[in-house]
Formats: structure tokens, C-alpha cells, sequence
């Protein structure tokens, strides 16, 4: 079978496609999966580009494929069902347990650049219906991290204000979702097309941050103030996403794209208090829950361009230029 590996790491060509041996029938408590379809995220690209990354490392942590068989134990998952991957697949329910990714398919163990898995079943989740392999695959990060942050830890209701920042794979969910649960979005990019296709995902303001270089108190002057800010940025646009916020609100820290570490105005998040809370994609019940309610509101990812498993080195060059509006898949 075929996987695409990180063959000769810390080089401007680290990836390369080989034949790797079939991994078998399930053990108790395992399915095998074949995988057909994968997308990208940032922390991929970091990965891949990182020179320690270990040589015949497998990546990307999003999956979707259909299960092929099953182990003993297994009552969850059936044999020709579609699936998608977790990406903390120890993380059953309640609260967040770990810190780091080290467990998680694709950055430690071997992830889905691959045509075949065989895994312990809680690294699966059934797909929404009629879905395919890479559009399921990108709810593993940017679906439940969206989820996690507009539903789960926003709380979002109707009336509620929710500020996204962004275009990509966790904004344009976090839009549908947002809009799901019955409130007005704000949505920020520099790039006029982009927010037009933000405008038809159900977003109702649109703001080019280069037009409008004060966006967040833009933001707060035109709505009140937003009741949920979805950072995406990390700590260079914090601030000003602590300007766009009401006093009471809440912000959903997940992207670290604009730097992961800078001052944090303390003074500002104190007297609006403010509650920064950080997300890190979700837990098993969480996906679950998430597919009931893409089913129900008949919701789809947004899917820019897609590539072979094969295409994976001009898949990544074309995510890196940021030109996609949601995610860049694979399918194969």
C-alpha cells in the first residue's frame, strides 16, 4: 500500500510516496480503515517543514475513509461504515486532559497521508451521511475546533454577536455555525472575495481589515460589541480583538498564526472582563454531537481546492499562499 512520508526532513523536498506494508487484520478493540481522503491544517505544514521530524514519519491528523473490518469488542463501528479521524482519540468526553500533541496521529503517532490503518476504534467517528471521505476529514480539526468554539465553550444563542476572524477552514465553520445558532456575524479579511464568499456562507457584516486598519473598535462600534470573538490570529491581533469584544464576552483563542506568544493587554481583558479561553479541537462526545447537528441543518465544509494523495508538496504550497477560502483537501 502507498503512504507519503517525510523522507528527507529539514530540506525544501521532504516528502516522498512509498510502498509500506499492509498492516493486517484488526487485534481486539481495533477497525481497519481505508482511508480515502485527508485536508490540511497549519500545524501539517509545520510538521513536514520541521528537520527533527523522524524519517518515514506519516502525516496529517485529518482522515476520512470507510471502516474495512473490525476487532473483537467492537460494537461502535461495523464493517462499510464511513468514518472520520479524531485527533484526540483518548479523549472520550468531560474536560481536556493533556497539553501537548504527542499522541495525536499525524505529529506523533503516524497519521492518514496513507491508504490503510489499522488503529484502536476510538481513532474513528461515523461521518455525516452521504458525505465523502475528504469533506468528513475536515471536521477531525477545523469542523470540531469550530464546534468546540462557538457551541460547546461560546454558548452561543440567538441575538448573540459572534466576531470571525478569517476566511479558512475553522472560520468559514465557525460561520455556519454561528448562523446555525441564530446569530449575527461579523467576519474580518483582506481580501474583498473573501468576504463575499464569507457573505454567502450567512455572514452579515464584512470588514477588510487593510481598509479598516482599527477593526476591532469598528467591530464594536457597529454591533455593541461582540459577544463571542472566534482569534484566529494569535497575539497580533488579540488586542485588538479584545477591542471588538463586550464587556461580559468571550474569546476563543485557537490560532496562533500571527505569533504564538506577545503581551496580552491584562488591563483591557480585566475591565471588560473578558474570559480568554483556549481551544484545542474537542473530545469524542463532541464530535458526535457535532455530525447529529450537521445532519440536522443539512451544514457542509467549504472546500477550496482538492489534490491526490500523491499532490500532497503542491497541495501544501498552494495552502501555504493563504489565497483558499476553507480547507484544502485531499482525495484519493
Amino acid at each position: 500500500m502507498r503512504a507519503v512520508v517525510v523522507q528527507r526532513p529539514g530540506t525544501t523536498n521532504p516528502l516522498e510516496v512509498v510502498d509500506v506494508p499492509d498492516p493486517g487484520d484488526p487485534q481486539p478493540g481495533e477497525v481497519r480503515v481505508r482511508l480515502h481522503g485527508s485536508s490540511l491544517n497549519f500545524h501539517d505544514g509545520l510538521v513536514i517543514g520541521d528537520p527533527n521530524t523522524a524519517v518515514g514519519h506519516v502525516p496529517l491528523a485529518d482522515g476520512g475513509g470507510v471502516v474495512e473490518a473490525v476487532g473483537a469488542g467492537v460494537t461502535d463501528l461495523a464493517e462499510g461504515d464511513a468514518v472520520f479521524a479524531a485527533f484526540t482519540p483518548e479523549w472520550a468526553d468531560g474536560a481536556p486532559t493533556r497539553d501537548a500533541f504527542a499522541a495525536t496521529p499525524g505529529i506523533g503517532p503516524p497519521g492518514y497521508a496513507q491508504d490503510v490503518v489499522v488503529v484502536p476504534a476510538s481513532h474513528f467517528t461515523l461521518a455525516p451521511h452521504g458525505w465523502s471521505a475528504h469533506e468528513a476529514a475536515t471536521l477531525t480539526v477545523a469542523g470540531l475546533t469550530a464546534w468546540r468554539s462557538v457551541i460547546v465553550e461560546g454558548r452561543v444563542k440567538p441575538g448573540d454577536v459572534v466576531l470571525v476572524l478569517g476566511t479558512g477552514g475553522v472560520a468559514t465553520f465557525a460561520v455556519q455555525f454561528a448562523k446555525m445558532a441564530g446569530a449575527t456575524v461579523v467576519t474580518t479579511s483582506s481580501s474583498e472575495a473573501k468576504l463575499e464568499r464569507a457573505k454567502a456562507l450567512g455572514a452579515d457584516h464584512l470588514v477588510n481589515y487593510r481598509e479598516v486598519t482599527d477593526w476591532g473598535r469598528h467591530v464594536a462600534d457597529l454591533t455593541g460589541g461582540a459577544d463571542l470573538v472566534v482569534e484566529l490570529g494569535g497575539s497580533g491581533t488579540l488586542p485588538q480583538s479584545i477591542d471588538a469584544a463586550r464587556v461580559g464576552a468571550q474569546i476563543s483563542l485557537i490560532g496562533v498564526l500571527d505569533g504564538a506568544s506577545g503581551a496580552i493587554h491584562t488591563g483591557s481583558l480585566t475591565m471588560k472582563q473578558l474570559r480568554l479561553h483556549g481551544i484545542v479541537v474537542g473530545s469524542r462526545r463532541h464530535q458526535q454531537d457535532m455530525v447529529r447537528a450537521l445532519q440536522d441543518n443539512d451544514i457542509r465544509p467549504v472546500v477550496d481546492r482538492t489534490f491526490g494523495l500523491g499532490d500532497l508538496p503542491t497541495a501544501l504550497e498552494y495552502f501555504r499562499t493563504a489565497r483558499h477560502v476553507g480547507k484544502v483537501t485531499l482525495s484519493w
